[in-house]
């Protein structure tokens, strides 16, 4: 089973409302005056709710400002009583969901009454009538107008000419009044009191006294920018004087550090030893720095570049260390186990040694968090003898991290790619790249199309930075990805990589690893020496039970960790001088124990069985319980669960009734009875169908009074037929029976070719069944169908 986040959306179809009633969308920092085009950023749900009832009957909608810009649902009070009546042009949705519309104010309105009962905002409204009378002291004011914004628009360096026209065309004093004050840069609440007030002459008095004050400030605005003009002109002469100051000294034969500067980076390019293309644009830079003041604002940045292009190892490559047997060696001294991994690797160096110019593999690591994924590419770059750097791609959301940004942005760089070649001083370095299934997109583009070219050996050769504009050969670096999971990876990335899965360890593997690495670091970073704390095997193997469970090793660390602290403790304040640590002390170190089995107390009871679980983390074992209580036939379900996990109950609880009499169980118990199955952790989301055998097994449990075997788990999807179908994660989930005491797997026979993969201790304490039909498991799991 799969576990995810759920999402429920909640829909509602609106009632129609009555004649004299419209639907509100509360905005805020926008007023629409009517006779005014507008674009709207609907984003609260009974926004869009009210927007989709308006375009369903064709009809109008209220825009209303809302009072305090900060509350995101608005009550009615928190609103303007005046807003303006508008046509919705067009609807247009985002690429992200969101929602747009384009409004066409139509007139203004005033609310006489909220209405309740709709999945939005409603109100009864009284329409204001415009008042279109035209008196002298009206025209009078009309023309004050048009000659304001007309000497406005003149103050304005990019005023469109097509505003002017507009204006001047209006004969309308109501109408001017509204475009005027729509188009003029005022604060929201002053137009919002331009709209409330309905009076043509008292409109136009607020217009005028208003842009009247704007012409002011534009009038002050020109005369300081005349000013800055004018100190422009004297830089500019200034500059000419520099550069007549530079020909005289250039033809006296004297020479100053810039000469010096400009020699070093022309030697430093010659040491470079850049392909042909690099090197003409890193000397075409440099004749453009030669003729550039030190003053200019351009300076600095092309002096930037031209660092960054000689420093880039261009042609600097660490030598292979190609010994297969030393290779074996290192990988196996820094990690147990992985076989799988140190086959690659050794086959990689072998090939390599037979074929020095074939390509780098480009591998990634997938497992549970702890298992060692990014210190495999530590110990790779050791036994192969080359540099290594890592480039942590979680919570990455622009392209530009990935592929730089181009020269023209202010503190432009490199992308991190570039950078770690950079850092590692040689083109053929280990490059490590982080978490690659925690990279996320965004309007800045998606940093996994851009690692498409990166991690592809046909096309890397040929890698183009945005900030070097020139190409870069990545083709001799080898590159090691590692995630947790592979859902989050896109298909093309996931194709250009091998994929190599790292299990979880086993209870023996993990005492391995504590004993061979984690004590011994541990204590060193404690300062204690070997002899003043010991741990005996059985404490550790009493820690991984009992104090931890997970997949990977960091808890284990943690707690060997805590162990040496409290030795350390005791040994500075002189209370002892050593300690030998084992499983009895270890209450009093690390408190009572965390875990503990209770696979056998939770499947005493019939109804109960033992399911097993897929997690991005490792496997886990998962509880299904079903009840029974007089009813009407009403199946619950509980314990947040998937589509398609409910889809895998129904099924259960159908093939169940269809084989009620094989089963020995009377056809009226389904009728007469409401079924609950529950899967408890409640909080988690769980979904997939892998749990279709446990809950049908947990149903036969309850209705025939059987408990299931307390030590059986088991995993597999059901089909209506009553087949065990094949599911994924075998090898995480029967490590995670191993783990909680589980001595018996029931699992689909489809997957027995997946055995290989499981490790031997595993494949020693436990015992493998495989399932073709539901009867199977019932065998297995109840002891027959009947008696």
């Amino acid at each position: 089973m799969k576990t995810e986040q759920r999402s429920d959306k909640h829909s509602e179809s609106a009632t129609t409302l009555p004649p004299d009633a419209i639907a509100i969308i509360p905005v805020r920092n926008i007023v629409l005056f009517p006779g005014v085009i507008v674009p709207i950023s609907v984003g609260r749900e009974p926004s869009i709710a009210a927007a989709q009832y308006a375009l369903r009957l064709d009809t109008s909608v209220g825009i209303l400002l809302q009072r305090d810009v900060k509350v995101d649902v608005p009550e009615p009070d928190e609103l303007y009583t005046v807003g303006t009546r508008a046509a919705i042009l067009r609807y247009v949705t985002g690429p992200e969901g969101s929602h747009n519309i384009v409004c066409q104010g139509e007139q203004r309105f005033r609310i006489l009454e909220f209405l309740k009962g709709y999945p939005f905002l409603a109100a009864r409204i009284e329409p204001i009538k415009e008042q279109e009378t035209q008196t002298p002291e009206i025209e009078a004011r009309l023309l004050q107008l048009k000659d304001q914004v007309s000497e406005t628009l003149t103050l304005l360096p990019q005023a469109p000419p097509e505003l002017l026209n507009a204006v001047q065309q209006v004969s309308s004093a109501p109408m001017l009044a509204d475009l005027v004050a729509s188009f003029m840069d005022l604060a929201i609440a002053e137009k919002q009191e331009i709209l409330e007030t309905f009076a043509p002459q008292a409109r136009l008095d607020k217009i005028s006294n208003l842009i009247r004050h704007r012409i002011q400030v534009l009038r002050i605005s020109k005369e300081i920018s005349d000013q800055t003009r004018q100190t422009m002109d004297e830089r500019q002469r200034e500059f000419l004087l520099r550069e007549q100051l530079k020909t005289i000294q250039k033809q006296l034969g004297e020479t100053d550090e810039r000469t010096e500067e400009i020699g070093e980076l022309y030697e430093a390019i010659a040491k470079a030893k850049m392909p042909e293309e690099a090197e003409s644009q890193a000397m075409k830079e440099l004749k453009r720095l030669e003729r550039m003041p030190e003053a200019s604002a351009e300076h600095s940045m092309v002096r930037g570049y031209l660092e960054w292009l000689v420093e880039l190892p261009w042609s600097v490559e660490t030598e292979d260390r190609l010994d297969v047997a030393e290779a074996r060696r290192v990988l196996d001294e820094d990690h147990y186990g992985l076989e799988k991994i140190k086959k690659r690797i050794l086959e990689y160096l072998a090939v390599r040694k037979l074929n020095p110019a074939g390509k780098s593999p480009i591998l990634c690591f997938v497992g549970p968090p702890g298992v060692g994924k990014t210190s495999l590419g530590q110990s790779i770059a050791r036994a192969t003898g080359r540099k290594f750097v890592r480039v942590s791609l979680g919570g990455v959301h622009d392209e530009a991290e990935i592929r730089g940004h181009r020269r023209t942005y202010i503190g432009a760089l490199p992308g991190n790619i570039i950078q770690a070649i950079r850092k590692a001083g040689a083109r053929n370095c280990v490059m490590m790249l982080d978490e690659i299934d925690k990279l996320g997109a965004s309007f800045h583009g998606d940093p996994s199309a851009a690692l498409l070219e990166v991690l592809d050996p046909e096309q890397n050769s040929t890698f183009r930075d945005n900030y070097l504009a020139v190409p870069f050969d990545l083709s001799r670096v080898m590159f090691i990805s590692t995630a947790n999971m592979l859902d989050t990876v896109p298909g093309p990335l996931r194709d250009r990589m091998e994929v190599i899965h790292l299990p979880g360890y086993t209870t023996e593997e993990k005492l391995q690893i504590a004993r061979r690495y984690l004590v011994s670091k541990q204590a060193e970073a404690c300062g204690l020496d070997p002899d003043q704390c010991e741990i005996t095997d059985e404490a550790l193997t009493a820690i991984i039970r009992d104090y931890t469970r997970e997949a990977g090793v960091r808890n284990l660390e943690r707690e060997i960790g805590a162990v040496f602290r409290h030795t350390a403790v005791r040994i500075a304040e002189g209370e002892i001088e050593r300690l030998t640590v084992t499983p009895d002390l270890l209450p009093g170190i690390l408190g009572p124990r965390r875990f503990e089995s209770e696979v056998a107390m939770r499947t005493s009871v019939p109804g109960v069985a033992t399911g097993l679980a897929w997690t991005p983390v490792g496997g886990d074992i998962l509880f299904i319980e079903a009840s029974r209580a007089p009813g009407t036939g009403k199946l619950t379900l509980t314990g947040q669960l998937g589509d398609v996990m409910k889809e895998s109950a129904q099924a259960a609880l159908s093939l169940a009734k269809a084989r009620c009499a094989e089963l020995g169980i009377q056809p009226e118990v389904f009728e007469k009875s409401d079924i609950h199955i529950h899967v408890p952790a409640g909080a988690t989301p769980k979904d997939g169908p892998s749990a279709g055998v446990a809950i049908f097994v947990a149903l036969v449990s309850l209705l025939t009074q059987k408990a299931v075997r307390n030590d059986t788990a088991m995993t597999g999807e059901i089909s209506l037929r009553g087949l065990v179908l094949p599911v994924g994660g075998i090898k995480e989930k029967v490590l995670a029976a191993l783990a909680a005491g589980i001595t018996r797997v029931l699992l689909p026979a489809r997957n027995q070719k997946e055995l290989e993969e499981i490790p031997a201790e595993a494949k020693e304490k436990l015992q493998f069944i495989w399932l073709e039909q539901v009867e199977d498991a019932l065998k297995e799991a109840l002891g027959g169908l009947h008696g």
